[in-house]
């Protein structure tokens, strides 16, 4: 299955979330990767809010484009509501491509803050247990933070992608149940 993967910034369209997607099933043969916020796919006007639009514009763009599946991850950002719209676009007739679509709860970041041991084995420093992660108001700079105090020369974006390689993906879910765990649980029903 071929699969496009569709996020926010950098950090997730680095092969984090695609290193996640792959651990989570073995049906992904081939991935691409775009940003939610490219200019040359436009929503449509009509019902709907705006992430449940961008989301469906999305897979409406990718079945053009020849893929079998869409991968989503937007962050919440403290807004509840891209939470129901990208639910909402999951589960729409609008589009009949296969789809695996998440918020992450505050962040991206969030996810990968969850798995202490990863973090300890990635950035070589012993690292403590992290509070809830999904509660933590601002996840990318206690990773930027974490990232600093390591003696390992490593880019964010490497470090979250090895972070999702290195970690167990039951902590995650079980650390991360808003936003990780619906998700890993729809890109497994690809």
């Amino acid at each position: 299955m071929k699969a496009l993967i569709v996020s926010e910034g950098p950090h997730e369209l680095s092969g984090a979330i695609e290193s996640l997607a792959r651990r989570l099933t073995l049906k992904l043969t081939g991935c691409d990767h775009d940003c939610v916020s490219s200019p040359d796919v436009h929503t449509h006007s009509g019902k709907g809010k705006g992430y449940f639009k961008r989301a469906v514009a999305w897979l409406l763009e990718a079945k053009r484009r020849g893929y079998d599946a869409v991968v989503l991850v937007i962050d919440e950002d403290g807004k509840s509501e891209r939470s129901k719209q990208i639910s909402e676009a999951q589960e729409s007739q609008l589009a009949t491509l296969s789809r695996a679509m998440g918020v992450a709860i505050r962040s991206f970041d969030a996810w990968i803050l969850a798995d202490e041991a990863a973090l300890t084995s990635v950035l070589q420093l012993p690292i403590p247990r992290q509070p809830s992660p999904e509660a933590i108001k601002n996840p990318k700079q206690v990773c930027t933070t974490l990232r600093n105090q390591s003696s390992k020369e490593i880019a964010l974006r490497d470090m979250y992608r090895e972070v999702l390689l290195a970690a167990d993906l039951t902590v995650l879910e079980e650390r991360c149940p808003k936003g990780l765990a619906p998700f890993a649980a729809r890109v497994r029903s690809l």
